[in-house]
């Protein structure tokens, strides 16, 4: 059976990616549990919970859909960049 594929969003208005459909969820599920779980969390902590915990089973660079599914995320107004965080931020959008 094909795949289904999801064409990602991006903040900026930057053309998205196709993706698969199985490897968007997975890591979308990764990052909304991770968020849910420490209310704010920087990127750099979510990449790296991420590359530790998905590594080993997933099919793909963990860090590069990381940063496409929060992108995504993002401007779907799921979660949002918490202003004025160096490093940046992110939770859950209220």
């Amino acid at each position: 059976m094909k795949d289904d594929k999801i064409l990602t969003l991006h903040p900026q208005g930057k053309k998205g990616v196709n993706i698969s459909r199985s490897k968007y969820d997975t890591i979308k599920d990764f990052l909304l549990q991770k968020i849910e779980e420490h209310g704010e969390v920087t990127y750099s902590d979510l990449n790296d919970m991420a590359v530790d915990e998905l590594s080993k089973t997933f099919d793909g660079k963990v860090p590069w859909y990381v940063v496409t599914v929060k992108l995504d995320l993002e401007t779907r107004g799921i979660i949002e960049r918490i202003p004025k965080t160096s490093p940046h931020k992110v939770r859950m959008k209220k």
